[in-house]
């Protein structure tokens, strides 16, 4: 495979320096033959980027990962391209997961077994993720493998898009347990966008309807915006004499993920499969003996691969779908344009941790 560079650009990048400290550095970049530079447009917040702005990761984890440029969730177009595929000014979603035999320039086979296809994708023992040890979308000129680079059909708009991401974690959650989908009863827990788009993704891009699907939440507010489920309040539910499911979706992540993880034990029928997709920074205690006197399957999921974008665009291209996602948006989107609008904004989302996403809007 080529390596050859066809040129450079130079790249404003906002650097998370230190938790709550934000700079502007200008980066050249090497734009080799099989990339793109794409210039972000839009991007969302995602809770990742806040435990590493507000510094609420292990310091040993801060101290090996910063400086570093935020954001994994987010959309571009195309401005310098070594790509037959892509050409510029093109629309794209961008794909955070980079595996490692795009960016070595190799043959998948001479990278590793999730390239060689021994397991699954997402796990490229020399894989990079943009906003995780290595710069993210919080930049001017963001070169990217082609293919992390996906073409947005006409049809999706850009506000719907820029939830491809998110969308594309909860679609390779769900592919786990795809055969048992038409038929099987299924629990989401956590009524904030990560349980919001992952119950989304059950609906519209596997068919479960109402009558299959029940959103466990705590907040009734935010649980009114699920009409296309059942749903349940986790304060009063009997999660021990109520009606048993058959695949539990945990999306709640931090402090309550003990509670969800175990109210999903409970609430699983025999066999059942426990999906686990909230990320907490300590170490949860659960139900190990349930576990095991039920037979119940327990697997994790956190990052999806350039496979799943496209299947989640497909779906997004349904008006219904696009419909139902629409409720995750602001009334307004925030302008950013320096390192100081990029810390407001992360500043804003840390002290008021609204329902819907903060969505970015780049003025490059």
């Amino acid at each position: 495979m080529s390596t050859s560079t066809i040129g450079t650009v130079q790249s404003r990048t906002l650097r998370l320096i230190r938790p709550r400290v934000i700079e502007e550095l200008l980066v050249e970049r090497e734009v080799r033959a099989g990339f793109v530079a794409v210039e972000p447009t839009l991007a969302s917040i995602c809770h990742a980027d806040l435990r590493y702005y507000g510094g609420n990761r292990r310091p040993e984890v801060l101290a090996r990962k910063l400086p570093m440029a935020l954001l994994h969730e987010g959309i571009g177009a195309v401005v310098e391209s070594g790509s037959t595929r892509l050409r510029k000014g093109q629309r794209v979603i961008i794909v955070p997961y980079l595996p490692g035999h795009l960016l070595q320039g190799i043959e998948p086979e001479q990278c590793c077994p999730a390239c060689r296809g021994e397991i699954a994708d997402n796990y490229c023992h020399h894989s990079a993720f943009l906003g995780s040890g290595t710069d993210g979308i919080a930049q001017s000129r963001l070169v990217l493998p082609e293919r992390c680079a996906i073409p947005i059909p006409d049809s999706i708009p850009d506000g719907i898009a820029v939830l491809a991401e998110l969308c594309s974690v909860s679609y390779r959650a769900l592919r786990a347990v795809e055969p048992l989908l038409a038929s099987a009863r299924i629990a989401v827990f956590g009524d904030g966008p990560v349980g919001y788009l992952t119950a989304a993704m059950v609906h519209h891009a596997f068919g479960v309807g109402r009558d299959r699907l029940t959103v466990f939440g705590a907040i009734e507010d935010k649980l009114r915006q699920f009409d296309f489920a059942r749903t349940e309040m986790v304060q009063s539910y009997d999660f021990q004499g109520g009606d048993k499911v058959d695949i539990v979706v945990e999306c709640t992540g931090g402090k309550f993920s003990e509670s969800a993880l175990n109210q999903g034990i409970d609430l699983l029928t025999p066999c059942g499969h426990l999906i686990a997709m909230g990320v907490s920074e300590e170490y949860v205690p659960i139900n190990t003996r349930d576990i095991l006197e039920k037979g119940i399957t327990m697997y994790g999921s956190s990052r999806s691969s350039a496979n799943d974008f496209e299947q989640v665009l497909r779906v997004m291209e349904d008006p219904a779908c696009q419909a139902t996602l629409g409720k995750l948006l602001p009334d307004a989107y925030t302008k950013v344009g320096s390192a100081e609008d990029l810390a407001a904004a992360m500043e804003s989302a840390l002290a008021h941790r609204e329902w819907k996403k903060t969505i970015l809007d780049f003025r490059w």
